[in-house]
């Protein structure tokens, strides 16, 4: 049903640990186990399938949850490194070869 990786998600943790305390409930409390699980997988919703584009969208958000610091560094750098990439775009269209080569392409037409 997938519950306890569903919490795991949901609280930015790691599913294993949350895997053996499910196994070891139900190995000293079988019955209030099984039905808590059971009630759980019943009662949460189930994720959106197109809840993330790629895996790569699905790794950043749960990276958000589990290290926001590291996250903050992360879009700061690529932040900074669209900053450059525009700065560079910018350049060269404002350049002056980049308008005369607009004039000779002009003039094909």
């Amino acid at each position: 049903m997938g519950v306890c990786a569903g919490l795991a998600d949901y609280f930015g943790i790691d599913p294993l640990p949350l895997r053996i305390l499910a196994g070891a409930g139900l190995f000293f409390f079988t019955v209030p186990t099984l039905v808590a699980y059971f009630i759980a997988g019943w009662v949460l919703e189930d994720a959106p399938d197109d809840m993330f584009e790629n895996e790569a969208e699905k790794k950043f958000w749960r990276n958000v949850r589990t290290e926001p610091r590291g996250t903050t560094r992360d879009l700061r750098h690529k932040f900074r490194e669209n900053e450059e990439r525009l700065r560079t775009m910018e350049a060269h269209v404002t350049s002056s070869e980049f308008e005369l080569n607009r004039k000779f392409r002009g003039l094909d037409d």
